[in-house]
């Protein structure tokens, strides 16, 4: 397993005759080396199978043989949180990014039928802070162990110069595997009259920060006051509500109606229109109506600010869904019961036929794009 903390400093203009340290130029060796300490009891709480070798090495070793697949097929994914690491800052509420970062990625995966087997983060910023850091990383490690994924390593770099005061970013890298024979998404299956079941989101996930920041600023809103739709919480807790990992609910749903799943949708950047689309044939369209899930309320309040065209809302939020099911039209029943608990499930729409042209739309939302 592997954890470094990466140091890059800019020098001062000091004269040639004195001797600098790296802590002159900005970094500091001894902090980055204690925050790795401190963390190693976080990651190794997300030990599993597979794993080899303890937190300090060069390199992640994982044995594929303790995973008891026969054949199988490693998946890899990598994505980052975004914009929305602006908000949190401003705040210093940093509880949920690690299930955002953990989440961005194992979804993405998931849509190929995989399982994570173990994960790895890259930290940046202009100045560590033990606090802030450590709280990112222990959400990491907690999303991680939630999704069964070990933590085997990552990089912690201190960029004095390249990272204004305060600002960081974080991204991640998931491998999965999953068998040769239960690969997703089953193309040559999909059929019209497939079923198309939605999974709720908790909000926005980690997708259309950079719009939601430009309404703030133009509106002039106090995040910090209570929600407009929910006096329980201000405005910044609902946009930094985490993103909902699906693992374990799509899973039990794979394994329980084996065969019934035909492909899976991440609904991320470019919303249900930029997304289901990639996993439909070109004969294929998917017809989705709005008015068959209940999205979390802060996407109504997005609508009744009339700032944005829905169309667009549509094409940059997840508009209540973070992931979606295409499903035999045979077996929708089991599937359903068999995805219920973790978050809403909802009947959305149907595959149809579809003959391709310039100017038709592979994915349709009924009332907004048809």
């Amino acid at each position: 397993m592997t954890r470094e903390a990466r140091h890059s400093g800019n020098s001062n203009d000091l004269p040639s005759e004195d001797k600098l340290s790296y802590a002159d130029a900005g970094v500091d060796i001894d902090a980055g080396e204690a925050f790795v300490e401190a963390i190693k009891p976080e990651i190794s709480k997300t030990e599993r199978p597979g794993v080899m070798g303890a937190v300090g090495g060069f390199g992640a070793l994982f044995d594929l043989g303790q995973t008891g697949l026969k054949d199988p097929v490693l998946v890899s994914g990598t994505d980052g949180v975004g914009s929305k690491l602006l908000l949190a800052a401003q705040a210093g509420d940093y509880r949920g990014l690690g299930q955002d970062l953990v989440a961005m990625c194992t979804n993405d995966i998931l849509c190929q039928g995989a399982k994570p087997l173990f994960f790895l983060d890259y930290l940046a910023a202009g100045k560590l802070s033990g606090a802030r850091d450590a709280e990112l990383v222990s959400g990491i490690a907690a999303a991680c162990a939630a999704e069964g994924a070990a933590l085997v390593g990552g990089e912690t770099a201190e960029l004095p110069g390249l990272y204004a005061e305060g600002h960081f970013d974080l991204a991640g890298f998931a491998v999965g595997a999953v068998e040769r024979s239960e690969i997703l998404p089953r193309y040559d299956d999909l059929r019209a009259g497939d079923v198309l079941i939605g999974l709720a989101s908790s909000g926005i996930h980690s997708n259309g920060f950079s719009l939601v920041r430009r309404l703030i600023q133009d509106l002039d809103l106090d995040i910090d006051q209570p929600a407009p739709f929910d006096d329980a919480q201000t405005l910044r807790q609902a946009l930094l509500a985490p993103t909902k990992l699906y693992g374990a609910q799509v899973h039990r749903a794979l394994q329980t109606v084996p065969g019934a799943v035909k492909a899976l949708c991440h609904v991320t950047g470019g919303g249900l229109p930029g997304n289901l689309n990639r996993v439909l044939r070109d004969d294929l369209l998917a017809r989705v109506h709005p008015a068959r899930w209940q999205a979390a309320p802060i996407f109504g309040w997005l609508e009744a600010l009339d700032r944005v065209e829905r169309a667009e809302l549509f094409r940059t939020f997840n508009m209540g869904l973070g992931m979606v099911l295409v499903v035999d039209q045979q077996q929708v029943g089991p599937v359903m019961a068999s995805l219920a608990g973790e978050t809403a499930v909802f009947e959305i729409g149907t595959l149809h036929a579809h003959q391709s042209s310039p100017n038709s739309a592979q994915v349709q939302i009924a009332g907004v794009t048809a």
